[in-house]
């Protein structure tokens, strides 16, 4: 059985199954090359001994800045020529097929200083794609659900993401990382060069682009609209743009207040996960080896959370949702600051985890919600846009905080000032109309 949805075409289980593979199969690019992998392998092998006086880690950070960059300027514009050509699912297609052919291309980083640029460009590009492809993602969230549901729905893409990931690094550590010697994990794979990590690139993108496919069959694409054929042209996709937002800025300061707050506040969530491995090596003495135990423990949790908290989105709306989840993980936050040792870290570190899948999940819907019909590609890369213009807030504070007390635990504290402000600015925000008229989830 299939419900009428407001992006066009109906809505089946399958349908909604199909969208979050595409979740669960992009975990490959946030999890394994981002995150815990390929971006450590570029770091600690490729340029352990990179000549001059620039780390291979700053060179790390320019590079992903220069990609941040290059996102705030183009994701507004790829996704509002999506909608008005009527091609979102291909432009997912299109930008998806790229990012894979990035990750495929890093299987010729070698475990030397000389690759160390490629891998920097190919992990810069990728970044660009792989934010550009979730913004048409994302804007499909309304294809793929009903105002009564939608909660549900993106919760479900959430948890669906952090469990894609749990899995993956899993097989990726007992399969090639896993050991001690010239050969590593359980398929015995050579060290030489570097070749373990580069075969776990490549099945990183196999895994990635096998899980992409069946949301391009199953989702319907958006009618094209009678406008498609008079495409303004990329520079007049700016004025536009341009257009919009001032138009916002006239009529609709709320969807404006709100890009800013989520921009804020996700700028935080992203800081949890970011230094989380840090701290708690660091300050709260966990092992090394169990870092990765803790990660899978966190994904756990936090798809938990996306999960059971779909559903109080669609009763209660998302601003609740958010408001409550990012009051809980400040009141963690400052507890955290106050014990010590390895338990203390696992319990409270993992109730932050706890709230930050919710926060994630609701956080997208509420932009689902605000967006006009026809328009969600648009206002997701705005979405994507601002969340990058102020991404560079919560590692900014985390190194003041830590350098001006001489500790990395004082770092939390300005994990817990960017929570606080995008707070704060969201309590201005009136919540989505859908939102406060929609019953109880059928």
């Amino acid at each position: 059985m299939s419900t009428a949805v407001d992006g066009g075409g109906a809505t089946t289980r399958s349908q909604v199954f199909a969208w979050g593979l595409w979740d669960w199969g992009s975990a490959a690019f946030n999890a394994v090359i981002v995150t815990f992998v390929f971006s450590v392998y570029l770091t600690d092998a490729v340029g352990d001994d990179l000549p001059g006086s620039v780390s291979a880690s700053s060179w790390l950070g320019w590079s992903l800045g220069a990609a941040g960059l290059a996102i705030a300027l183009l994701a507004p514009v790829t996704g509002q020529r999506a909608d008005a050509a009527g091609h979102r699912k291909r432009s997912l297609a299109l930008l998806t097929t790229t990012v894979v052919g990035c990750m495929l291309a890093m299987f010729f980083v070698e475990d030397n200083h000389h690759y160390l640029w490629l891998g920097l460009v190919l992990l810069g590009v990728g970044s660009v794609l792989f934010e550009l492809a979730q913004v048409p993602y994302f804007a499909m969230l309304r294809q793929v659900s009903r105002p009564d549901n939608i909660g549900r729905v993106s919760g479900f893409g959430w948890a669906m993401g952090y469990f894609g990931g749990i899995v993956l690094l899993l097989v990726c550590y007992f399969g090639f990382i896993s050991g001690d010697g010239d050969t590593r994990g359980l398929f015995g794979v050579s060290t030489d060069g570097g070749m373990n990590i580069r075969a776990v690139v490549v099945l990183a993108a196999v895994w990635f682009a096998a899980f992409a496919i069946p949301v391009l069959f199953a989702v319907p694409e958006l009618p094209r609209p009678p406008r498609a054929a008079e495409g303004p042209g990329f520079l007049g996709s700016y004025r536009i743009l341009w257009n919009d937002l001032r138009a916002l800025w006239a009529t609709d300061r709320n969807t404006l207040g709100y890009l800013v707050a989520s921009a804020l506040f996700r700028d935080g969530l992203a800081g949890v996960f970011t230094f989380g491995a840090v701290l708690a090596v660091n300050v709260y003495g966990i092992a090394s080896g169990d870092v990765l135990l803790f990660g899978v423990a966190a994904n756990v949790v936090a798809a938990l959370g996306a999960l059971g908290a779909g559903r109080l989105d669609d009763r209660l709306g998302p601003k609740t949702v958010i408001v409550w989840s990012l009051a809980s993980m400040l009141i963690a936050g400052v507890l955290l600051l106050a014990v010590s040792g390895p338990v203390g870290f696992w319990v409270l570190g993992l109730v932050l985890c706890l709230f930050v899948g919710p926060a994630q999940s609701a956080a997208r819907t509420f932009m689902a919600r605000l967006s006009p019909h026809g328009q969600e590609g648009q206002m997701f890369g705005l979405y994507a846009t601002t969340g990058r213009a102020v991404s560079f807030l919560s590692p900014t504070l985390f190194g003041l905080f830590a350098w001006m007390f001489s500790n990395d635990r004082a770092g939390i504290l300005g994990l817990l000032v960017v929570l606080g402000v995008g707070l704060v600015a969201l309590l201005a925000v009136r919540p989505p109309p859908e939102a406060q008229t929609t019953g109880g989830a059928g």
